[in-house]
């Protein structure tokens, strides 16, 4: 019989900023996280540690974090396509800083 074996999901940091009224999430990619992004020439932003890297996640751990968040920050092509794949976000409303894609989310 062969061996079937898993395929590696991919990896996201995250934080979780709990208020009174709202649960904010942000997630990005792995492989961004502390990178420079250039914007155009002479101008970068960086995907802050500070603001992303707090613990690493699989993909089901990201699905339940979007869906508890009333606010929402994701950077990095994995994390926004599967948020358009469990339609937490619409792919109109998908930007990209320099070539990473970008989404945010505001549930009412």
């Amino acid at each position: 019989m062969p061996v079937v074996l898993d395929m590696p999901s991919n990896k996201f940091w995250s934080k979780v900023v709990k208020t009174k009224f709202d649960v904010l999430v942000a997630i990005c990619d792995e492989n961004i996280v502390g990178k420079e992004i250039e914007i155009e020439k002479g101008f970068k932003v960086v995907a802050s540690e500070r603001f992303y890297k707090e613990k690493l996640i699989n993909e089901e751990e990201a699905i339940e974090l979007m869906k508890e968040a009333t606010i929402g920050n994701l950077l990095g092509e994995n994390i926004v396509k599967l948020a358009i794949e469990k339609n937490i976000i619409s792919p109109e409303g998908v930007i990209l800083i320099g070539e990473i894609p970008h989404a945010q989310f505001v549930k009412i």
